[in-house]
């Protein structure tokens, strides 16, 4: 289990346009958003990357950089960018599932198609978004089993406001006993 404040996974992805994204090698001035998301069969994902799309830029003017990654190779990857229209947005694909569970993502099987059409891969990970320090720890993070209710990125870009406001600390980070 992924705990705040301490060091994110390994995490190295092919993106579309960016070259390699090296998580080691980001250094944005407060921290990476890394949505992970299920790939181009999920309708939800679509939708949700739209909205982080929009909201990059906003992220941005924080110091937040951004980026979407999924497990689907090179060509499904860039038809889920062509959907969401993402300019901002840089999009990782080729995520090994492997990596995928080191960051405590939930894996999933195929079902066949989905509701737009579109065969589920054999097995791809479920949703989860993080935010990223420049030192490589973990500030925040949301992982979910389901592709419903996920974070919701005008709040977050808030509470950014209110953290950076207040220099507020990452939460949840103690493992002793209780």
């Amino acid at each position: 289990m992924l705990v705040p404040r301490t060091l994110a996974p390994h995490l190295t992805v092919k993106t579309l346009q960016h070259g390699e994204f090296d998580l080691t090698r980001e250094k944005p001035s407060l921290m990476t958003l890394v949505c992970f998301y299920r790939g181009l069969h999920c309708p939800v994902c679509g939708t949700y990357l739209k909205e982080l799309e929009r909201m990059t830029p906003s992220f941005d003017e924080r110091g937040v950089s951004t980026i979407a990654i999924s497990s689907d190779g090179e060509d499904r990857a860039r038809q889920m960018a062509d959907k969401v229209g993402a300019e901002h947005l840089r999009i990782g694909f080729g995520l090994p599932l492997s990596v995928a569970r080191q960051w405590g993502l939930y894996i999933s099987s195929s079902r066949g198609k989905t509701s737009i059409g579109i065969e589920e891969p054999e097995l791809f990970s479920e949703p989860g978004v993080f935010l990223i320090k420049p030192d490589q720890t973990v500030y925040w993070l949301s992982v979910q089993s389901m592709p419903f209710a996920r974070p919701n990125f005008v709040e977050m870009v808030q509470a950014l406001d209110f953290i950076i406001k207040n220099d507020y600390p990452a939460r949840g980070e103690y493992t002793g006993e209780v």
